[in-house]
C-alpha cells in the first residue's frame, strides 16, 4: 500500500490488530488481507466455490491496497477479529417508558462498546410536566433522559478504540422543543450529544407565512398549544449561530423518500446526519476515493464503474459477515439490507481536473460523478438480486412498482463525513473543501514545520513560485487566496473551507444529494462575522434546493475550539456575569480502561512509584505514591499528579508538562541511574521522560537513561499537535484521525 507515514501512524494507533500489551500485530497490508478475506468468505453462503471465493478476495484486496475504496472504520478495524462488529451507524427506538427508556440507554451501551454511534429521536417522550399515570407523578421531559443517555455515554468505551457519539432529535411539534433547542447553550452540556430540529414541511410554511403551528402532546396526539412559527426558527438560528446546534433535519423530505414506508417511518438519523434509519436499523458506510480516478481532465469511468461494482458486492457482503450488538438490528437490517457508498477526495479530484471547489462546473461535476455512481450501484445490486434474491422486505416497498428491476439493498448511497479513512487514504474528507493549504505543527523545543498540501505543493513547483517563505505565509495565512506571488487560477483552485461563499457550500450538497439515497454529510462554514441573518439564508436555501438536512458552524462560536486557522495572541473574552471570562479548557472523561507502567523513583522521602496510564488519545493519567510513611511529601506529590492528569486530559501537552517540573529544586537531591532526582516532582518528570523514550524505542524502561528527549509533537490537537477542524458537530484532526465524538 503506498501509505503516507502520518496513515500509517493513523493504522499503528487505531486499525492494526494489538496483543493485549498494546503491541502491533499486523501491517497494513495484513490488515486489508484479514478484511478481505473475512468479507468474501460470505460468497460460499451463496454457492461460490473456492477458487470463486479467492477471485473475490483478489479483488476486494485490490481496491483498498490502491486505495480507491475503503470501508467505514468499524469493518476495518474489526473484520476477521473476535469482536467482528462492523457497522458504523444505527438508531434506536426510546418508547415513552421507564422501561423503554432505559432499554434503549442499555442497547446504546452495548453498541458503543461494539464501535458504533447511535441516533435517537426523543419525540415519543412525554412532555415535561406531564402526568404519569402509575405514579401520579410528572414526568421530566425528553432533555431531561437525553443526560441519562450522556452519561451512559461517557462510561462506556467503545471496543477499546472510540468513545461513543450520539444524535439526539426532537420533532418540531414537541411541547418541549424550546427547551430542547438551548440545551447545548452551554458547550459542556451534552458533550457526547450532536442535536437537531426535526423540522416538517407544515412548519417551514407556517415560518414562510409568519404564522402559528401546534404542538402536540405525543402521549395523547392532541394540541397543548401553538407557537408562533418565525419565532421558533429565530431561536434555531440564534442558537446555531451561537455554537453550530442544533442542525435542523427536513423530515417529511426525508420520508418522501423512505424506501420502505410500509415497515416504519424515519425518525432519527445516525450521529453525523447522513443516514437515516428506522428503528432498530443499522448501515454499513463506504467511500471511494474520487481523486484515483483523474485521467488528465478528465475521469476513468470504465474503472470507476468496476470499483463501484465491487465495492457494492463488498458492502452487501458486510451485512451477512456482521456480528450484531442485538437481535432485533441483525433483523431490521437483514430486511432491508440497506448498504451506503460515498466518497471521499471530492475536492482533490477538482484541483487534479483543475475545477474551483466554489464554480457552477463543480456543481455540474458533482452531478456528473453522483449520478454515474449511484446508477452503477443500483445496476450492481440488481445483478446481486438475481444472485441472492431482493431484500426481503421489497414487496411493498417503492421499488415494487414493476418500473425499477428487484434490488438487493433498500438504499445503495450515502455521503459520509469519512474522517479518519481519508486520512489513511490521503486524500480530502468527504465532500468537503480543503481545510487548509499549509499549516504550521509544533514540533520540539518550540520549532515549527510546515506541512503543505501536496498538490499544492507539486503545482507551485511546476508553475515556479514555490519558496519555504512562500509556504510559511500561506501556512500562516491557512488560505492562498489575495496572496499576490501566486497565480490567481491557482488561487481560485486551491480553495479552503472559509474562502468558499455559503451559497456554495449548500449547491454542492444539494447536487450530491440529488442523486444519494440517503442523505449527505457536510458542514457549512462561516466565518465568525457572520450573522444571524446569514444562518437563516443557509437554512432557507438547504430547504428550497432539496438537502434533507443542513449543518453550519460559525468559525470560533464554541469555547472548546481548539483553535482557528488565525490564531490571536490571546483568547477573545467575554461578559458573563459582568466579568471578564476566558473560554474554559475541555477536559475529557477518565476512560474506563487504561493501560501503562509504573516506575520506582528514589526521593529523599523514599521510593516513590510513578504509574503512567493512557487511552488511545495518549498518556492520560499520573498517580505518584511515595513509599514510606507519607507526611507532606507524599500528599504534595499525589496532588501534583492529580494536577497533571486532569491537564492532560485537557489537552495540555505532555513536553510542556515537563518543562515546567523538570529541575523543581529540594534541599536534598538523591541519585539515581547516573543523575540527579532533585525533589518529587523532579522525579515525576523524569518518569515521564522515561515513559516517552519508551514508548518511541521499545527499549526496556530499567535501562533508559534520565534527561531523554521526548518525541511527541505539541500543539494543538490533543493526540499529535496538528490544527483541529469542524465538521458535522465534532472537532476532528485532519492529521491523526482525532475526533472529540470518537
Amino acid at each position: 500500500m503506498q501509505l503516507s507515514s502520518n496513515a500509517r501512524t493513523v493504522l499503528e494507533r487505531r486499525y492494526l490488530a494489538k496483543d493485549s500489551e498494546g503491541n502491533v500485530l499486523e501491517t497494513p497490508e495484513e490488515m486489508i488481507q484479514r478484511v478481505a478475506r473475512n468479507i468474501a468468505a460470505v460468497d460460499a453462503n451463496y454457492g461460490a466455490d473456492a477458487e470463486a471465493i479467492a477471485k473475490t478476495e483478489a479483488e476486494f484486496i485490490e481496491i483498498m491496497d490502491r486505495l480507491e475504496f475503503l470501508p467505514n472504520s468499524p469493518t476495518l478495524m474489526n473484520a476477521g477479529r473476535e469482536l467482528q462488529q462492523l457497522s458504523a451507524c444505527f438508531v434506536l427506538p426510546v418508547e415513552d417508558s421507564m422501561e423503554g427508556i432505559f432499554d434503549a440507554v442499555k442497547n446504546a451501551a452495548l453498541i458503543h462498546k461494539s464501535g458504533g454511534g447511535t441516533g435517537f429521536s426523543f419525540s415519543r417522550l412525554r412532555p415535561k410536566n406531564d402526568k404519569v399515570l402509575s405514579t401520579g407523578g410528572v414526568a421530566s421531559g425528553p432533555v431531561s433522559f437525553m443526560k441519562v443517555f450522556n452519561a451512559a455515554t461517557e462510561a462506556v468505551k467503545q471496543g477499546g478504540t472510540r468513545r461513543g457519539a450520539n444524535m439526539g432529535i426532537l420533532r418540531i411539534d414537541h411541547p418541549d422543543i424550546m427547551e430542547f433547542i438551548t440545551c447545548k447553550q452551554d458547550s459542556d452540556d451534552l458533550t457526547n450529544f450532536n442535536i437537531s430540529c426535526a423540522v416538517t414541511t407544515e412548519f417551514m410554511e407556517a415560518v414562510e407565512a409568519d404564522g402559528f403551528y401546534e404542538l402536540i402532546n405525543p402521549r395523547t396526539n392532541k394540541p397543548v398549544e401553538r407557537l408562533k412559527a418565525r419565532d421558533v426558527f429565530n431561536k434555531i438560528v440564534e442558537m446555531a449561530w451561537h455554537n453550530g446546534e442544533p442542525g435542523i433535519i427536513f423530515l417529511d423530505r426525508v420520508n418522501e423518500f423512505n424506501p420502505t414506508p410500509h415497515v416504519g417511518e424515519f425518525e432519527a438519523t445516525n450521529p453525523c446526519g447522513e443516514q437515516p434509519l428506522l428503528p432498530y436499523e443499522s448501515c454499513n458506510l463506504g467511500s471511494i476515493n474520487l481523486a484515483k480516478f483523474v485521467t488528465r481532465d478528465t475521469m476513468d469511468w470504465e474503472r470507476l464503474r468496476r470499483v463501484v461494482q465491487i465495492a457494492v458486492h463488498f458492502l452487501d457482503n458486510v451485512i451477512d459477515a456482521n456480528r450484531y450488538p442485538l437481535p432485533e438490528i441483525e433483523h431490521m437490517t437483514k430486511a432491508n439490507r440497506k448498504i451506503g457508498l460515498g466518497v471521499m477526495g471530492f475536492a482533490d479530484m477538482l484541483i487534479l481536473r483543475g475545477i474551483a471547489y466554489d464554480s457552477e462546473e463543480a456543481i455540474a461535476a458533482a452531478r456528473e460523478i453522483m449520478s454515474f455512481i449511484q446508477r452503477e450501484a443500483r445496476q450492481a445490486s440488481i445483478e446481486l438480486a438475481k444472485e441472492r434474491g431482493p431484500f426481503p422486505n421489497f414487496k411493498g416497498s417503492i421499488y415494487d412498482n414493476g418500473e425499477i428491476p428487484t434490488l438487493r439493498n433498500a438504499t445503495v448511497t450515502t455521503i459520509a463525513p469519512t474522517g479518519t479513512i481519508s486520512i489513511i487514504a490521503g486524500c480530502s474528507s468527504g465532500i468537503e473543501p480543503l481545510f487548509a493549504v499549509a499549516y504550521t505543527r509544533n514540533v520540539l523545543d518550540n520549532d515549527q514545520l510546515v506541512e503543505v498540501n501536496p498538490l499544492f505543493e507539486a503545482m507551485a513547483k511546476r508553475y515556479d513560485f514555490y519558496s519555504p517563505e512562500l509556504m510559511k505565509l500561506v501556512a500562516k495565512r491557512g488560505s492562498v487566496r489575495g496572496i499576490e506571488d501566486i497565480p490567481e487560477h491557482i488561487q481560485q483552485l486551491f480553495a479552503t473551507a472559509h474562502d468558499i461563499a455559503p451559497e456554495y457550500h449548500v449547491k454542492i450538497q444539494a447536487a450530491f444529494q440529488e442523486f444519494t439515497d440517503n442523505a449527505v454529510s457536510k458542514t457549512v462554514n462561516l466565518p465568525n462575522s457572520a450573522t444571524q441573518e446569514d444562518v437563516a439564508k443557509i437554512f432557507w436555501a438547504a430547504y428550497r434546493s432539496g438537502c434533507k438536512g443542513i449543518t453550519i458552524y460559525r468559525d470560533g462560536s464554541r469555547s472548546s475550539q481548539v483553535l482557528t486557522i488565525k490564531k490571536t495572541e490571546k483568547a477573545e473574552e467575554s461578559q458573563k456575569g459582568g466579568q471578564q471570562a476566558i473560554p474554559r479548557a475541555v477536559v475529557r472523561p477518565r476512560p474506563q480502561v487504561t493501560s501503562g507502567r509504573t516506575m520506582r523513583i528514589p526521593t529523599a522521602h523514599g521510593n516513590m512509584y510513578v504509574t503512567i496510564n493512557e487511552d488511545e488519545y495518549g498518556i492520560c493519567e499520573v498517580f505518584a505514591q511515595t513509599g514510606k510513611s507519607g507526611g507532606d511529601a507524599a500528599a504534595n506529590n499525589e496532588a501534583i499528579a492529580r494536577l497533571i492528569s486532569i491537564a492532560l486530559r485537557a489537552g495540555v501537552p505532555v513536553e510542556d508538562i515537563i518543562k515546567q517540573l523538570r529541575g523543581i529544586r529540594s534541599s536534598t537531591p538523591v541519585w539515581f541511574n547516573g543523575g540527579l532526582v532533585l525533589s518529587g516532582p523532579d522525579g515525576i518528570a523524569i518518569a515521564l521522560e522515561r515513559y516517552l523514550h519508551w514508548r518511541k524505542t521499545g527499549q526496556d524502561l530499567d535501562s533508559v537513561k534520565t534527561a531523554v528527549d521526548a518525541a511527541a509533537p505539541a500543539g494543538e490537537c490533543p493526540d499529535c499537535g496538528s490544527m483541529l477542524k469542524y465538521e458535522e458537530g465534532c472537532n476532528s484532526c485532519p492529521q491523526c484521525g482525532y475526533s472529540r465524538c470518537s
